[in-house]
């Protein structure tokens, strides 16, 4: 089902609308999105069709249907992939084994879902509005899937999901790696600095020599 762009714009509006109003009346919730911000969130949805990005802001959010740069984290899937992600038995198997495809930073990603699943939002009147009754109830209903499983099953989920990420899937490298990567550069860079010194005196003592 392709949804008309006008219909698409306004959608993205009452969204955008919507969140921002959630967030006003949770001050904690908007204060933990600038954390965020600098991050662009692709959320592409192949049936209905919709794709809006999101970008956190201090206190608030911004959609768009369009955007010419880099982008953090995507999340591809239809409605009901999303949607079956709240019903799941094992939410972090589901996202890992389902059809949701994600590309970029996933880190981000479950912070801004972790942050997000705490609002008290109604996802559908909006997109409804915009999309009409069928297609905006399957869009409402897949972002709602996407963005209160985490509330629903806990940190467990998405340690198991990190540690898929990190140690299964590879698509990050583990933090111990990461810290051991460093500490040997670091070491490189003290022998490189005394092996400097230790050239740069004896060419001191060759040219008194000579």
């Amino acid at each position: 089902m392709t949804v008309d762009p006008a219909l698409h714009t306004a959608g993205v509006g009452a969204l955008e609308a919507a969140i921002n109003r959630a967030l006003t009346l949770d001050r904690l919730t908007a204060a933990q999105l600038g954390e965020l911000e600098g991050k662009v969130f692709r959320l592409q949805c192949t049936q209905p069709t919709a794709d809006f990005y999101l970008l956190p802001q201090p206190g608030r959010v911004q959609l768009k249907g369009f955007h010419d740069g880099e982008v953090t984290t995507a999340i591809r899937g239809t409605a009901a992939d999303f949607a079956d992600l709240a019903t799941a038995e094992d939410p972090a198997a589901a996202l890992i084994n389902g059809n949701i495809e994600l590309d970029g930073d996933s880190a981000p990603l479950m912070e801004l879902q972790r942050t997000l699943a705490r609002l008290d939002l109604d996802w559908e009147a909006p997109l409804v509005s915009a999309f009409g009754d069928v297609a905006g109830h399957q869009l409402a209903k897949g972002l709602r899937g996407l963005f209160s499983w985490g509330r629903l099953a806990g940190d467990s989920v998405l340690r198991q999901l990190e540690e898929f990420i990190h140690e299964e899937a590879r698509l990050a490298p583990p933090r111990a790696e990461v810290e051991d990567f460093y500490d040997d550069i670091d070491t490189l860079g003290q022998r490189v600095d005394r092996l400097a010194a230790r050239i740069a005196q004896l060419a001191g003592k060759v040219k008194q020599a000579s």
